[in-house]
Order: structure tokens, then sequence, then C-alpha cells
């Protein structure tokens, strides 16, 4: 699956007025008021476990209906739809970023985009071991909670992650070009694991660092793109670690 890019600049500072009491602050020179922030946490949380609800029922068809994998892999046809399921959730991003405050078109969007790239996922599992699967399945589910505890434990002692954001910036270009590379020139199945091993890593750095924006600097009206964010982060990890296994 192609790995999407994610931008650096899709998140902002919010300097809301901290409350007198509630739940603790988040962080150290947390100013905002902490049950605003925790209620803006729960509803991107609550986003992203319906994604992942949807991605796992429309990638589970996918891999136990073994006509539709059939026909994406036997016939030309299936190859252009195929091709259309990969680009579609990339061109989505464009209009959900720029309508991601406008309700309801910005659920609609979001569930385009969720299912095309669920459908995509679905067919990468069709032709792989079951048993690959669940060892992804819960390897990632491990690691995206333990670096989310991980997170929310270093911002209660204001340790800061956004020096992050260049570095893996940097390091999600070189996996893209080569990607484009093995693409072109395939390298081998050892070149292959090592792409899925360096991905992997620059993902969980992704999950730190979004995770890290989500407690600070996404303001309340991009729970859409802080969802989408996060989310991206856990399929490309799982993706990643797919490649590797």
């Amino acid at each position: 699956m192609t790995m999407v890019m994610k931008r650096d600049d899709d998140v902002e500072r919010d300097g809301g007025a901290g409350g007198g009491g509630g739940p603790r602050p988040l962080y150290p020179t947390m100013l905002e008021n902490p049950q605003l922030r925790w209620s803006f946490i729960r509803k991107v949380y609550s986003i992203i476990s319906i994604q992942l609800l949807l991605t796992i029922a429309v990638a589970s068809v996918v891999v136990f209906v073994h006509p539709i994998a059939r026909f994406f892999v036997g016939s030309i046809t299936g190859l252009v739809l195929y091709i259309v399921l990969l680009v579609t959730p990339l061109i989505t991003l464009c209009p959900l970023y720029y309508y991601h405050q406008k309700h309801p078109l910005n659920y609609l969007l979001l569930c385009i985009f969720t299912v095309t790239l669920a459908f995509g996922i679905g067919l990468t599992c069709a032709f792989t071991s079951g048993k690959v699967i669940l060892e992804c399945v819960i390897l990632t589910t491990v690691v995206v909670l333990s670096l989310t505890l991980y997170t929310f434990w270093a911002a209660r002692r204001g340790h800061d992650f956004s020096f992050l954001g260049p570095f893996l910036f940097a390091a999600l270009l070189i996996i893209l070009v080569f990607a484009i590379i093995q693409i072109l020139f395939p390298l081998g199945k050892l070149f292959e694991m090592i792409f899925g091993c360096l991905a992997a890593i620059i993902f969980c750095g992704y999950i730190i660092y979004d995770t890290d924006n989500l407690i600070k600097r996404f303001s309340y009206d991009k729970y859409i793109w802080a969802s989408v964010s996060l989310y991206l982060d856990i399929i490309n990890l799982f993706l990643s670690l797919l490649k590797v296994l």
C-alpha cells in the first residue's frame, strides 16, 4: 500500500484559558481548561475507534469473500479498479482537509477515505497468511497502546516531542523514495524487510508526535484532521509490520 505523506503544518496551538478546578493539567505549562482538552481527546479517539472498526469490517469481507480478491487480480478491469482504490484515499485527503470543519460533509469524506483505504488493506491481507495478519494486529495493538500511554505520561512530566516533526518528515520522504525505487527496481526480500523495519520505526515516532500534538497543539475544531493523522499512523505501522513478517 502507498504510504500517505503527512503534513506538519496541520497543527496549531490552542490558546484557551485554563479552568480553576476539574482534572489535573495534562502538562505543566497547560493554560487551557483540562476538561475541554480531555473532551476533545475523547472525541478524537472515538472517531479513530469507529474508523478502525470500519476498516476491520471492510478488510474482513475482502479477505474472507475470495471471489472479490480473485476479481482484482484476474482481470484488467480489476487491476484498474485496484489502482483507483489506491488513489482515492489520497485524492479524498484534499477536500477533507479543506472541509474538515463543515458538518456533515467532513464525516462523509472521512467515511469514503476510510472505506477505500480499508478495501486496499483487505486486498493486501487477502494474499497474506492469516497467522501473519494476526501477529501484525497484536503487535500493532501493543505498540500503539504502549506509545500512547508513554506519551501521556511523558507530557505530564513536561516532555515535549515537537522537535520530532522535521526529522520524521525527512525520514518519511526517504522511505517514500525507497518505496518508488523498490517498485521500479526490486531489490529483493532482504531490502523489503529493511524497508519495513525503517517504516515501522518512523511511524512509531509519528504516533508519539501526533499524540503529543493531540494533547497540546491541535485546536478543538481540528478533530477530523487529528483523527486522520493518528489513524494513518496506526494503519501504516500495521502495513510496515506486515511487510517485515
